[in-house]
């Protein structure tokens, strides 16, 4: 592919920049390959569903589809900041909690500043750290987890954002909350420790059995330099309406909402949210079938004889040795997961649970692809 013509004019680290690549979409797949019935495995997206009371308020909102949504979000962040026990100047609201990520680079972080993240970490830290010009430092990975030692060993007086993952996208490993204390305890005040809580339904759920998992939103009345962000698109199902948080220091806050698009959160999505708060009903019933689908998996693939990596979240990577070849097969059996070599994993593929006859179907199609995976793996 030729160079853009006008790269010339962007910013050097947006030059440089691979744009985010998501799971395959069902309709891609089955126009590609000619599948049909396929299932979709490869974006940790609830395979519930949106709770049925977020749905009916979807269906309110639309007759208020001609005026712009509520560019403070009272409603919502009054109820989310009841449910952090914090006040709502406190709450920032994002176009999915990846739009906070971006706020915060935008915000904090200038090209002369550097930004502190793991190995295998989720892929948008670079991205925004990338955007702004800054410099990205990478710390070697502990088990496929953040080694909090090599991360507070990186921060220097250049460092504006530590990005923090728990658990972690795509690993699925988590931090104990004495160590994660521990370490934002540590750290100095120019330092933002942002952590990102994406599947914290999935880690805090008490059937897991990880005990000393941390709710970082409780300690947010003791460090003004912590971020926590959260997301209504994994456990609550509401991935397509792109809504997302973040709590913080109320000084921190009003930074963020400075550089914050207005509108960036459309009506149906604040009302969506704001009804899936309280369906606790949906919310137990999707961490039932997520603790029962990942247990089918981490059998099924016991079974096959592959190794996987132990995960809190609602997604699990399983070693395949010959990772495209293996992702290739399973495309052309309908069933799409992710690859994630760019997360420097190249013999893994990353497997969304599903229902009970999703990851049934994902197990029989890695079976058929056995001999895809090298002898090393």
């Amino acid at each position: 592919m030729s160079e853009n013509r006008f790269s010339q004019f962007a910013l050097p680290g947006v030059r440089s920049l691979r744009p985010y690549q998501p799971g395959k979409p069902l309709e891609e797949l089955e126009r590609e390959y000619g599948v049909s019935q396929a299932v979709k495995l490869a974006s940790n997206e609830n395979p519930l569903g949106p709770s049925p009371r977020a749905l009916e308020a979807v269906g309110r909102a639309l007759a208020g589809l001609a005026r712009y949504p509520d560019g403070n979000g009272f409603a919502l962040k009054k109820a989310l900041a009841v449910r952090h026990g914090v006040e709502p100047s406190q709450v920032t609201l994002g176009n999915g909690s990846n739009d906070l990520l971006e706020l915060i680079a935008r915000a904090f972080v200038a090209p002369d500043n550097e930004v502190v993240f793991s190995e295998h970490a989720f892929a948008v830290y670079p991205i925004v750290t990338q955007a702004v010009g800054a410099k990205a430092v990478v710390t070697p990975a502990r088990d496929w987890g953040h080694d909090l030692a090599a991360m507070r060993a990186a921060v220097t007086e250049r460092t504006r954002v530590v990005f923090i993952a728990n658990p972690n996208n795509p690993t699925g490993t988590w931090l104990d909350g004495e160590s994660l204390r521990a370490f934002i305890s540590a750290m100095p005040e120019h330092v933002l420790v942002v952590v990102d809580e994406a599947y914290f339904e999935y880690a805090s759920d008490p059937r897991l059995g990880a005990s000393g998992y941390p709710d970082a939103t409780a300690w947010l009345g003791e460090y003004p330099n912590l971020v926590v962000t959260r997301t209504f698109s994994k456990v609550y199902g509401l991935a397509g309406l792109r809504i997302g948080y973040g709590v913080s220091h109320p000084d921190v806050a009003d930074l963020l909402n400075r550089v914050r698009q207005p509108f960036n959160v459309n009506a149906p999505a604040q009302a969506a949210a704001l009804a899936a708060l309280d369906d606790r009903e949906h919310l137990a019933h999707s961490l039932t079938v997520n603790a029962e689908g990942m247990s089918q998996l981490a059998e099924g693939f016991a079974g096959l004889g592959l190794d996987y990596i132990p995960s809190v979240g609602n997604f699990v990577c399983v070693k395949v040795g010959a990772a495209e070849a293996v992702y290739e097969r399973l495309l052309r059996a309908g069933v799409i997961v992710r690859p994630v070599a760019s997360y420097a994993m190249p013999r893994y593929l990353r497997v969304t649970v599903g229902t009970a006859q999703d990851n049934q179907r994902v197990l029989e199609a890695l079976a058929a692809a056995q001999k895809y995976s090298t002898t090393d793996n």
